[in-house]
Order: C-alpha cells, then sequence, then structure tokens
C-alpha cells in the first residue's frame, strides 16, 4: 500500500490542523494504521493509531485529549485532527500501515508515508 501524509503547516500555539493520510494499492480496510511524529534530534515517536474498523483508537499521553485519529474507510483515508497545539508538537508527522493489531512501535507498521511539517510557534 502507498500513502501520501498532507495537511501540515505552520500554525500558532493553541491552533489547529488537520492531516490527512491517503493510500492506494490496496484494501485500505485491512490495515490497522498509525500516525508517528519526529522532531529534530528526536526518535520517532508514536502518536495515534487506530484498529481497522475505526472502532478502538489509542493515544500517546502527551496528545490525548487533544488530537483525534478517524479513518474513511471508503475514501481510503485516515485523519489526525489536531487541536490545542503546543510548540512541542512541532514535528514531521508520519502515518504509516500496518496489517496485526494496534501498536505503538515502529515495527508493527510495514508502510510509511513520507511525512508531513507540523510547526507550531509560541
Amino acid at each position: 500500500v502507498q500513502l501520501q501524509a498532507s495537511g501540515g503547516g505552520l500554525v500558532q500555539a493553541g491552533g489547529s490542523l488537520r492531516l490527512s493520510c491517503a493510500a492506494s494499492g490496496r484494501t485500505f480496510s485491512r490495515y490497522v494504521m498509525g500516525w508517528f511524529r519526529e522532531a529534530p534530534g528526536k526518535e520517532r515517536e508514536f502518536v495515534a493509531a487506530i484498529n481497522r474498523s475505526g472502532g478502538v483508537t489509542e493515544y500517546a499521553d502527551s496528545v490525548k485529549g487533544r488530537f483525534t485519529i478517524s479513518r474513511g474507510n471508503a475514501r481510503d483515508t485516515v485523519y489526525l485532527q489536531m487541536n490545542s497545539l503546543k510548540s512541542e508538537d512541532t514535528a514531521v508527522y508520519y502515518c504509516a500501515a500496518g496489517s496485526d493489531f494496534i501498536a505503538r512501535t515502529t515495527f508493527d507498521y510495514g508502510y510509511w508515508g513520507q511525512g508531513t511539517q507540523v510547526t507550531v510557534s509560541s
């Protein structure tokens, strides 16, 4: 499956952004989908994930209550709604597809998008 992330940009602290990740190539609904982020000088970290049906989600503690992951299987797209953004949310955000259960490690995702930059100014 090929993944294309979009929606990043520059936003002031407290603002919102919505990231999208469009999938193509294989049946989108077969995959668990995740969002990860990588800040300069830091390792890639888990942000959120959603199961195949969209009925189960998980979030990193740092974004819980502010970010929402969702998916539109009819449109082969997964979204990340980011509200109340903070400067520490600044990173390149990556979407990923995995084939088993919701997971928080990069090793469980076999397909990755190219990343989209999110910059939050304070």
